[in-house]
């Protein structure tokens, strides 16, 4: 089972993106959404951007992944 937590793009150089997980950030692939920017929050799976949601999803995702004891 793989989950994927949402997190925010913070940075952006060429083909990759920074992404922060509540402080902790990690790089991430652009290709396959190369309109990925600034600000979106992210899905990424295996070191790629899979998804791009809207905040107001990225939250419950993160209450339910609190909830569920992934993350604090």
């Amino acid at each position: 089972m793989c989950l994927a937590i949402p997190g925010e793009v913070v940075k952006i150089e060429d083909d990759s993106c920074f992404v922060d997980y509540g402080g902790v950030s990690r790089e991430a692939s652009t290709r396959l959404f190369p309109t990925v920017k600034v600000g979106d929050f992210v899905l990424v799976h295996a070191g790629f951007v899979i998804q791009i949601i809207d905040p107001e999803e990225a939250a419950e995702l993160v209450k339910l992944s609190q909830e569920a004891g992934f993350r604090d």
